[in-house]
């Protein structure tokens, strides 16, 4: 069973940093890419950030591009979302993703993903 827990949410200025951090259990991260989602009150959750299985191909939503930088460490089966400059708009619950199959490419849709954490709040207040 794949679980997926995330921490690291909090509220901050604008222009402040939170590290998100998404511990996974119930497989091997090394053979998984990974993903970061969130969800804004009355709006759909959106893709925000996702890393491939190596870690070293990654997409990113482009109104958080040079701001958000999506890693994993393998060893502590974690993957985590470093947020820079954050701004009001990045106010939502980010959720941590994780797909079904191993090995593929970065996934920047919801149907690309089949395993979600329950969340964590940002609160970027101006």
């Amino acid at each position: 069973q794949v679980q997926l827990r995330e921490s690291g949410g909090g509220m901050v200025q604008s222009g402040g940093s939170l590290r998100l951090s998404c511990v996974v259990s119930g497989r091997t991260l090394s053979r998984y890419g990974m993903g970061w989602f969130r969800q804004a009150p009355g709006k759909e959750r959106e893709f925000v950030a996702g890393c491939s299985w190596t870690g070293s191909t990654t997409e990113y939503l482009d109104s958080v591009k040079g701001r958000f930088t999506i890693s994993k460490d393998n060893a502590k089966n974690t993957v985590y979302l470093e947020m820079n400059s954050l701004q009001p708009e990045d106010t939502a619950v980010y959720y941590c993703a994780a797909p079904n199959y191993p090995l593929g490419a970065v996934a920047t849709t919801l149907l690309g993903y089949d395993f979600w954490g329950q969340g964590t709040q940002v609160t970027v207040s101006s």
